[in-house]
């Protein structure tokens, strides 16, 4: 059988030996400094395989049986598979994988349940939603009348009083549960019961949390929403795209929202893809692996606060940690800067209650390399010796070097 061209790692650089030098430093980028950042991780070889197949070329605008385009046969068995992957891995009563991201999943979601003017309410951004729960710079923000709800000052954690107040003030269509920036799991029952009270759609945006829920290490919050939205590459460990999960009841809402009201047609390389991953995370070294990612996630914020950093609700439930550097004298953008440039790649993000941005990470990504208990503490240190300047950025960046050469994601 001939070789595939895509599959070639050679074509490439004999055709444009410029792109392929960009795409190597990008590889060397990502395998010699630590990424941190919380929303990324490290695809597996199938996923990546399935993104460089064929499937790339087929244009299969529509849904499995109601194509818009004619040879579509093996792109309708790849959607079908990963919808039953994704169903079965979830427990939902449907799923619709052709999201192109997860802003495109939850605006497909209100497309599904809202009329333009209606009320929802949110966590808001300064408090770690999202673009999409009601950015003025966003669609969401500008179609519809978006409350925010917000932390306790105190303990950093949701102020449930405040929801249920502001959802019996304002009745919103529907209520989001979700964020970008909460290292905590939040209560999907506690918001199904809001819900319940003022007639309101429930929706979660689980784009952080949902590769933990496939691997039993987080609360699945499909028995309590109406719709689920989600991204497939972070702790999910897929291909970059989105995802949503809803009762049979929305099955034809929801597929309506995606296609033909919000987007055309779907990627079938991302949804082959799509459905590799969901059939990685099925298996109990998946399992294994989402709960190492929150024992991880938990050393190293233990270590971060030793280190003398602030970390946010005093830890995390989650693979996120959310921190802020200046007990060691910096702000978080310049903390930022300061591990760029010694080889540590994370976030910035809102310190609610404050004008002040902190630092956000997570451990998805190294925890895929192999790394634990162990190399968490190292990496405290690292941070926390960058952000004080207790080293050049040179010495921390060679350390990072020897870290990362030992715990190669893509192993030869």
């Amino acid at each position: 059988m001939p070789v595939t061209p895509a599959l070639d790692p050679d074509v490439l650089r004999r055709q444009d030996p410029e792109l392929a030098d960009i795409l190597r430093g990008e590889l060397d980028r990502q395998t010699t400094t630590l990424q941190l950042t919380a929303a990324e991780n490290f695809a597996s070889p199938a996923v990546l395989a399935a993104l460089g197949s064929p499937m790339a070329n087929k244009y299969a605008e529509g849904y499995p049986g109601a194509r818009f385009h004619g040879g579509c046969a093996f792109a309708d068995a790849a959607e079908h598979l990963a919808v039953e992957r994704a169903r079965e891995l979830f427990g939902a009563g449907h799923a619709n994988v052709q999201p192109h991201t997860g802003s495109s999943a939850v605006l497909a979601a209100y497309a599904a349940l809202l009329s333009p003017g209606d009320t929802v309410l949110a966590l808001g951004l300064p408090h770690g939603g999202h673009l999409s729960h009601g950015s003025p710079a966003n669609l969401s923000g500008r179609w519809f009348d978006f409350v925010a709800y917000g932390l306790d000052p105190e303990t950093g954690l949701v102020d449930h009083d405040q929801v249920r107040r502001l959802a019996r003030e304002h009745r919103p269509k529907a209520i989001v549960c979700g964020s970008t920036a909460y290292p905590r799991h939040l209560d999907h029952a506690f918001f199904r019961e809001v819900a319940d009270e003022v007639g309101a759609y429930l929706i979660v945006d689980a784009a952080h949390p949902l590769g933990l829920v496939a691997g039993g290490a987080a609360p699945n919050p499909v028995p309590y929403a109406d719709v689920v939205c989600a991204t497939t590459h972070k702790v999910l460990r897929g291909p970059r795209g989105g995802l949503i999960l809803c009762r049979a009841a929305l099955a034809e809402r929801v597929d309506r929202a995606v296609f033909p009201f919000t987007q055309g047609g779907a990627q079938m390389n991302v949804v082959a893809a799509k459905a590799v991953a969901f059939g990685e995370a099925a298996t109990p070294e998946f399992g294994a692996y989402a709960h190492r990612v929150v024992d991880n996630a938990r050393v190293l914020a233990a270590r971060l606060a030793a280190e003398g950093l602030a970390v946010t609700t005093g830890g995390t439930d989650t693979h996120l940690i959310t921190v802020d550097p200046a007990p060691l004298g910096v702000d978080g953008r310049t903390a930022r800067g300061l591990l760029a440039a010694a080889g540590l790649v994370l976030d910035c993000c809102p310190l609610p209650h404050t004008e002040d941005r902190g630092l956000r990470l997570g451990t998805a990504a190294i925890t895929t390399q192999g790394m634990g208990e162990a190399e968490m503490h190292r990496v405290a240190a690292l941070l926390a010796g960058a952000v004080r300047g207790d080293f050049a950025p040179g010495t921390v960046r060679a350390e990072v070097r020897e870290l990362t050469g030992a715990f190669s994601p893509y192993p030869a």
